[in-house]
């Protein structure tokens, strides 16, 4: 059952003229200040006021004069997403669905999970990149929906705003702090296929005057396109994750299509350089390997085995991730067994490895579902429908 489920808004929202600076970096701030004929130091104090205190109000920026407020108040706004959908779960995972662009605009979604201990002190944010998702892997919700759009600096960071922002909606703006400690770049979209905004919004999570995350605690999660990985490790230092799923290229073309232009002979290398770019000092120590469990598809002993030989000389944890079934989908979840069984098999190969704890059932917290329910309209999705219900009918008609 869920736990707070709350439908916030249906509105259209309003056409502005004015600039966000929501989605700013230091630099641009800085520029954008200078052009107003202020001082640079200025983009660090509203730095601070928006993504450490959480503030849109500039009348209530106190350490900037009364007439620079005034200022910024004709000009600016500081807007994120429209929140639109909102679960809370039992487990303490929340789920936003973000309204993105004008008019009738466009979903996405985040979830946050909170770590599985006394403390509860880990609060981990999966954040989307695109609407939707053009590489279609044939196990993911999100593909089914079709890509419609990137997103903007601000349509990213403000996923974190709001996040943050949902614990402090009852504290004073003295006693404000930041309650998220890790992102993954993992939600809805390829984060490599949106380059430039999703490395400025990375950024600002890493800069002081903003939420002033370790880069070992912010992670970009790709399918595997090759050669934005070599361009990721000359832009910034952010742990790095494979979204692998399958050990080898026959089975992973099936359920990673861009294994057919980037094949594990490419991608386990950049993987391999991205380590190696910078040393130890980096945030570069190992690869997260992420692998969902399909029932009888990549989860069989062979499957490990061939996962040991392919990570041989690959610094990586690996995360194996029961998957989330949604309508329609052609898989199954691997049993419990099997799955410890899978994890064995790699530990006792010398392997980190993990099984990732199934959260927020209750809320549709696997990627892409609660969109999928709430709005789907793309073609791929109705197509995809009417090929499993076509499969169905020529298995009956065999049996």
């Amino acid at each position: 059952m869920t736990h707070d489920a709350v439908k916030i808004s249906t509105h259209t929202p309003e056409v502005t003229s004015k600039v966000n600076l929501l989605g700013m970096s230091r630099v641009q701030l800085e520029q954008f200040f200078e052009k107003l004929g202020e001082k640079k130091f200025r983009a660090g104090q509203v730095m601070k006021w928006v993504h450490q205190y959480f503030v849109t109000d500039f009348a209530q920026m106190t350490n900037i004069s009364g007439k620079l407020r005034e200022k910024l108040e004709k000009v600016c706004e500081v807007k994120a997403p429209e929140v639109v959908h909102r679960h809370y779960s039992q487990d303490g995972t929340r789920k936003w669905v973000f309204r993105v662009g004008d008019g009738e605009g466009s979903l996405v979604e985040t979830v946050l999970i909170p770590a599985d201990d006394k403390t509860g002190a880990r609060k981990t944010l999966c954040i989307s990149s695109q609407v939707g998702c053009a590489l279609d892997c044939s196990f993911c919700s999100t593909g089914k929906q079709g890509f419609q759009r990137d997103l903007t600096p601000d349509e990213i960071i403000g996923q974190l705003w709001v996040a943050n922002q949902s614990y402090m909606e009852d504290v004073e703006i003295a006693e404000r702090t930041r309650s998220v400690t890790n992102v993954v770049m993992m939600g809805m979209g390829e984060p490599l296929l949106n380059f430039k905004p999703v490395v400025d919004s990375m950024s600002l999570m890493l800069d002081d005057f903003a939420y002033g995350m370790s880069k070992r605690r912010v992670t970009l999660s790709t399918s595997g396109i090759v050669p934005m990985i070599d361009k990721l490790a000359e832009e910034l230092d952010v742990a790095l994750a494979i979204s692998l799923h399958a050990p080898n290229n026959e089975l992973r073309n099936e359920l990673v299509p861009i294994n057919k232009k980037y094949p594990l002979e490419q991608l386990i290398p950049a993987a391999q350089r991205y380590i190696n770019k910078d040393g130890n000092e980096s945030a570069r120590k190992h690869v997260t390997i992420e692998y969902v469990m399909l029932e009888g598809v990549n989860d069989k002993p062979e499957h490990a085995q061939q996962m040991i030989t392919l990570l041989k000389n690959l610094p990586s944890k690996i995360n194996l991730i029961p998957f989330n079934p949604f309508p329609h989908a052609p898989y199954g979840r691997s049993s419990r067994n099997r799955i410890m069984a899978f994890q064995k098999t790699l530990s006792d190969a010398g392997f980190v490895c993990t099984i990732r704890q199934t959260r927020g059932d209750d809320i549709d917290a696997a990627c892409g579902q609660l969109v999928g329910q709430v709005a789907d309209r793309t073609r791929r999705a109705e197509q995809w429908k009417k090929k499993i219900a076509q499969q169905g009918e020529i298995v009956r008609s065999q049996g």
